[in-house]
């Protein structure tokens, strides 16, 4: 049998694998095999909405006492590809920290272009608010996380406040959020791909999170890897200059030697010594977390 860490890292030694390494099903299937899930118990497809890609896995500890802090996790994939299966090495990651982890599909294309997919995340993060109590959440301390296109659906949700409110939601619910390797100032458009995905609208000005900063967002924690050559890190070194500028609590940290792919890795145990991103996201959620003496 073929050691599944062996594989992955093996994969990561090479770009174009590293690329595909959480869109091709066989690694990621060997990588959640390799994760234990004693302890924690996962709900799965949980209906958040009426369309097939509207459902969300639920991951709880079992031996935590009284409401959790909830995390709601947006994967990435291009807005192109990517399910909630993918992720239980996340999932369980955080859920070992004292957290219910919710993970929601949403529409990709070419089912959809762009917003329709933020309409998805912000209707999961409403249900979310609505109906973490039932799941042993609370949700008074609700935070957002995501990797690549699911940091970006994060970033939006942050900093345009108008997709939760037209979801039923609230912006002011969220008390925290995190992203992993975010594309949020990446014009012009040259990937045939993305270009395809946000081929829906003429000015483009708009479906850029750095566009949106109002100074009013929850705390935001950009994390990126300096090595990483999808998405460069520019962008959120950026988007925290601009959320800074405008006043909005942010805070923005690079690991040297990592890559795009490679840092959402982190949250494995096999690969947490490549980077603190577990930790520092951990950190950075309980510091924002509202307890009993807090407002």
């Amino acid at each position: 049998m073929i050691c599944p860490v062996l594989m992955l890292r093996k994969l990561l030694r090479f770009p174009l694998a590293a690329m595909a390494l959480l869109t091709a099903c066989s690694p990621v299937q060997l990588l959640n095999a390799s994760i234990p899930t004693y302890g924690v118990s996962i709900t799965r497809n949980v209906a958040y909405g009426a369309g097939p890609r509207h459902n969300v896995d639920i991951y709880r500890p079992n031996d935590a006492k009284g409401p959790l802090p909830v995390v709601v996790f947006f994967y990435g994939g291009s807005w192109n590809s990517g399910s909630k299966d993918e992720y239980l090495f996340v999932a369980t990651a955080l859920a070992r920290q004292g957290f219910v982890v919710l993970v929601p599909d949403y529409r990709l294309y070419p089912q959809v272009r762009y917003p329709a997919f933020l309409q998805d995340c912000a209707e999961a993060v409403a249900w979310t608010i609505h109906h973490a109590p039932d799941y042993g959440g609370d949700a008074g301390n609700l935070f957002l996380m995501g990797h690549s296109a699911g940091a970006y659906n994060v970033a939006m949700l942050a900093l345009d406040p108008h997709y939760l409110a037209q979801a039923g939601g609230s912006r002011d619910a969220i008390r925290a959020a995190v992203t992993l390797a975010g594309p949020f100032d990446f014009l012009p458009l040259t990937d045939p791909e993305v270009q395809a995905v946000f081929s829906s609208v003429a000015e483009l000005g708009p479906t850029q999170p750095i566009n949106h900063v109002d100074g009013h967002n929850p705390p935001m924690l950009l994390l990126q890897g300096a090595a990483d050559d999808l998405v460069y890190p520019r962008n959120a070194t950026a988007l925290a200059a601009r959320i800074r500028q405008a006043g909005g609590p942010v805070a923005d940290k690079l690991y040297a030697g990592i890559g795009h792919v490679g840092l959402v890795l982190s949250f494995a145990p096999w690969f947490r010594g490549s980077a603190p991103a577990l930790a520092d996201s951990v950190a950075f959620l309980r510091a924002h977390e509202r307890g009993p003496s807090k407002p």
